[in-house]
């Protein structure tokens, strides 16, 4: 198992965001991270990559948790944000050098899986290029590119088809699809919920902070079986339940 989190309390300040989440990402598994805008799913990014420690509760990675060893679990992930984050000082080429740097990866390795995945998403003609040349589209791109060229065990993506023409999201889905099947983890939050129906294997459907249900699509069904047969419809069930509740 990669990804365990566990009754994780968490939030801003000392206001509880997150009550009491608990779930799992299992290796070579493809997991989608559900919720409305407000329900939780960047706050517990957050908490899975280190920017904010749990009130309660543990995360751990392959065991190892971050207060044991802070390198080593933050060597495990690799991060795809939903807004590009590139150094504006420096090159494409050199956004691969310092990925390369900071995963101490074999240099000869990662530039042949780099020069790859550059020549997937049409960049290998822009390595000189510095992120004021690009469109959003293409800063996703370099982002995508630095993370997969890491042998890390989590990816964690985050809305990875904002801005991506058709061609670039396919794509993606492939290179994700190729990662699962070396073993590698990944958790994936999306506002495409037809995608996500598509290409996840499991589901963790957020509301208010709070994981309503989790499963694949039959046990989702199961738990809601007056919805409809879309992950759509069962979210939507999801959320109108909840708030006639609340």
């Amino acid at each position: 198992m990669t990804l365990e989190v566990s009754h994780v309390v968490g939030g801003y300040s000392q206001i509880p965001v997150l009550k009491d989440i608990s779930f799992d990402v299992k290796d070579g598994e493809l997991v989608g991270l559900i919720g409305l805008n407000g329900a939780g799913k960047s706050t517990t990014i957050n908490h899975i990559i280190g920017l904010l420690t749990p009130f309660s509760g543990t995360i751990s990675i392959n065991g190892i948790t971050i207060a044991e060893n802070d390198q080593l679990y933050k060597q495990q992930i690799a991060y795809i944000p939903e807004t590009p984050v590139l150094y504006p000082e420096l090159t494409l080429r050199e956004h691969i050098e310092l990925t390369i740097m900071a995963y101490r990866l074999n240099q000869e390795e990662a530039w042949q899986k780099a020069n790859e995945l550059l020549k997937t998403f049409r960049l290998d003609n822009k390595l000189d290029w510095f992120p004021s040349n690009f469109s959003k589209g293409m800063r996703q791109k370099v982002m995508i590119v630095c993370a997969f060229i890491t042998n890390a065990n989590l990816f964690i993506i985050d809305e990875p088809f904002m801005g991506l023409d058709p061609l670039a999201k396919s794509d993606l889905l492939a290179e994700m699809d190729k990662k699962k099947r070396a073993g590698a983890s990944i958790l994936m939050t999306t506002h495409v919920l037809e995608t996500a129906q598509q290409y996840c294997d499991r589901f963790v459907l957020l509301h208010d902070g709070q994981v309503r249900v989790e499963g694949t699509l039959k046990e989702l069904h199961e738990a809601f079986p007056d919805s409809g047969e879309s992950l759509n419809d069962i979210y939507l069930s999801l959320t109108k339940k909840a708030g006639q509740t609340e």
